[in-house]
């Protein structure tokens, strides 16, 4: 059964943002804990055919993710991301980059503060994230890169994993 559920990708060139506004057949709280537990996120933080792999979370302001994206080959793509601010299941905030397996930033690739919010909209859960690069030429880098489809296909991933834990209920 296809729901239309509300999928916004909005690009301000003005202020190097991204908002991405994505409703979930799930309440909030089911929602936050699938961004916030590694356990869950490895089930879907990632676009098909990649996997996702924590090699080390602590959910906590001053705490991080250290993840990768694994494509079927075995090919990584590391990821860091630094929690800023937390505020269970309303929002948080992040500082993302792309790393090495280390753990080390990559300087040459976008870094990006985000915010994510979790709303309430009838029985359903909407997520308002909103992306900020440090310069147009990021922003630009990010959406070359392919994010748009990515986050689409990404988020895709997340229906399927609520709608397999509502089932398991």
């Amino acid at each position: 059964m296809k729901h239309n559920l509300q999928f916004d990708f909005v690009v301000n060139k003005q202020d190097n943002t991204l908002t991405i506004r994505r409703e979930f057949l799930a309440d909030r709280q089911l929602v936050w804990d699938c961004y916030t537990k590694s356990e869950l996120l490895n089930q879907w933080f990632a676009p098909a055919p990649l996997t996702t792999k924590t090699k080390s979370m602590e959910f906590r302001e001053g705490g991080h993710w250290h993840y990768a994206m694994v494509e079927p080959n075995g090919t990584e793509y590391w990821g860091w991301t630094d929690y800023l601010e937390i505020r269970p299941i309303d929002y948080y905030t992040c500082s993302d980059a792309f790393s090495n397996e280390a753990g080390e930033i990559n300087k040459d690739l976008p870094r990006a503060d985000w915010r994510i919010s979790f709303i309430d909209k009838g029985g359903n859960a909407l997520v308002e994230t909103i992306v900020t690069y440090k310069s147009l030429s990021d922003l630009e880098k990010v959406v070359q890169m392919g994010m748009e489809q990515g986050m689409k296909a990404t988020l895709e991933k997340l229906d399927n994993l609520l709608l397999t834990i509502r089932e398991n209920k």
